[in-house]
């Protein structure tokens, strides 16, 4: 295998600890609507898109009014309530400065909206080491189909195989998967091992990056 040149970042439960926090604010968006859904149901939903996960949870189309209104209020609700308290998954400031150091390419590949991505880069200082970052703003589709992925890879100008998806969801994998890439998983997103199923799975960042010599970077 060719050696890994480039990595494209997932960033919520990867980078930052902020899964349970989005399946409240939606939880809180759809209550606010009539709609009682609980977090039981949304949390296993959070890593793909709000445009996916929206009919899967009460049936309405995202791109509807309706559904927009609760998308933007859920947005609202998380960058009020929940992104002023969210922290960095352990060690993910360490593992990015040695990705840098070792001279390895990043940009980002997340579902979020860009105005929820930004403040999250910052909070896990991806945002002093990434080359760009691309959103669902920048997708037609969001994961799991691999659009953010192909974007993102188009960044970087790297082949396919010369590059790995780091991130926490079975959503990141398959689209890593469609996309071409191999792909790490890290358990603090809250998926087991049997749920992800990715090429190597480690805890947290900080697995990793104490493991970093025998992991997928060095093969």
């Amino acid at each position: 295998m060719k050696p890994i040149r480039g990595v494209l970042l997932d960033v919520d439960g990867t980078l930052v600890d902020s899964n349970d926090a989005h399946a409240h604010a939606w939880v809180k968006a759809l209550a606010e609507s009539g709609r009682e859904v609980s977090f039981a149901t949304v949390r296993p939903l959070i890593g793909m898109g709000g445009d996916k996960l929206l009919p899967k949870v009460c049936g309405l189309d995202a791109e509807s009014r309706e559904g927009k209104r609760i998308s933007d209020r859920r947005g609202e609700i998380f960058l009020g309530e929940f992104l002023p308290k969210l922290r960095p998954c352990r060690g993910a400031r360490e593992l990015l400065d040695l990705l840098d150091k070792r001279g390895i390419r990043m940009v980002v590949a997340s579902s979020a909206k860009k105005d929820e991505l930004d403040p999250l880069l910052k909070i896990c200082g991806a945002d002093q080491v990434i080359e760009s970052a691309t959103s669902s703003d920048d997708a037609e589709n969001s994961k799991p189909d691999p659009d953010i992925l192909n974007a993102a890879l188009k960044s970087l100008g790297l082949p396919a195989d010369e590059v790995l998806m780091l991130g926490d969801t079975p959503y990141d994998v398959e689209a890593a998967r469609r996309a071409g890439v191999r792909v790490i998983a890290l358990r603090c997103g809250g998926w087991s091992d049997a749920d992800i199923k990715a090429d190597a799975v480690y805890a947290d960042p900080a697995d990793l990056a104490e493991h970093i010599d025998r992991s997928l970077f060095s093969s």
